[in-house]
C-alpha cells in the first residue's frame, strides 16, 4: 500500500510541474468508471494516508527531543522528572490536536494530487488489478506482518548497534559542548552520570 501511495505521489508531483494541454485533457475525459476505481483506491488507502500524516506530526517532535535531551541534562536531578513527565504530557496533548488535523487535510487533499495523478498514469485495467491486489487477503495479511517484522527487526539493530555507537555519539556530544564552550556533563563532581532519559513522543496508534 505505501509503495503505491509512492509512486501516485511522485505521479501527481511530475503532473504539477509538467502538465500539458494534452494530459490536461486526458485527466479531464476519464471515464466514470475509471473516476470510481480512483475513488475506490483512496478509500483503501486512507490509513496509509493516515500514517503519513502522523510522520509529519511526529517528525518535528522527534527533533525537539534532541533539543530536550541536552536541556534536561543541564538540570538539577531532583527539577529533571518533573519537567520530563509536564513534557511529555504537553507532547501528548499536541499529538491528539494535531494528528486529526493533518489527517483530515490529507485525506480532502488526496483526490486532487493522488487521485489526479492515478487518472492520468494508470489505465482502467490497470487499476482494476490495482483494487484486486489492494483488497486481497494475501495484502491485508502482509500490512500486517511487515510493521510487526519490522518493529523486532529495529528493536534488534537498536540492541546491536548501541555497544558501537553509544561511545562514539557520546564523544561527538562532548566535542559538541566543548566547542560551545560549556563544561562538560557532572563536571567538578567526581562522577558521571547516564543522560537523562528524555520526554518521549506519544506512541504510535495501532494501524487500522
Amino acid at each position: 500500500m505505501k509503495q503505491l501511495i509512492a509512486v501516485a505521489l511522485c505521479a501527481s508531483a511530475a503532473l504539477a510541474h509538467a502538465q500539458t494541454p494534452s494530459t490536461a485533457a486526458a485527466a479531464a475525459s476519464s471515464s466514470p468508471a475509471k473516476k470510481d476505481l480512483v475513488q475506490k483506491l483512496l478509500v483503501a488507502q486512507q490509513a496509509g494516508f493516515e500514517n503519513i500524516s502522523r510522520g509529519l506530526v511526529e517528525r518535528p517532535v522527534a527533533q525537539m527531543a534532541q533539543e530536550v535531551r541536552t536541556a534536561l541534562q543541564q538540570m538539577p536531578a531532583d527539577k529533571r522528572e518533573v519537567a520530563a513527565k509536564a513534557i511529555d504530557a504537553d507532547v501528548k496533548k499536541y499529538m491528539e490536536e494535531a494528528v486529526p488535523l493533518v489527517r483530515e487535510r490529507a485525506i480532502k487533499l488526496a483526490p486532487s494530487t493522488i487521485g489526479v495523478a492515478m487518472e492520468e498514469k494508470f489505465s482502467e485495467d490497470e487499476l482494476k488489478q490495482l483494487l484486486a491486489w489492494i483488497e486481497s487477503p494475501l495484502n491485508k495479511k502482509y500490512s500486517q506482518f511487515g510493521p510487526e517484522v519490522q518493529g523486532t527487526f529495529t528493536q534488534r539493530l537498536l540492541t546491536e548497534a548501541a555497544p558501537v555507537v553509544d561511545p562514539k555519539m557520546q564523544a561527538l556530544f562532548a566535542k559538541v559542548r566543548t566547542n560551545l564552550g560549556m563544561p562538560p556533563p557532572n563536571a567538578g563532581t567526581g562522577a558521571s552520570a547516564p543522560p537523562a532519559k528524555a520526554a518521549t513522543p506519544a506512541k504510535k496508534a495501532a494501524s487500522k
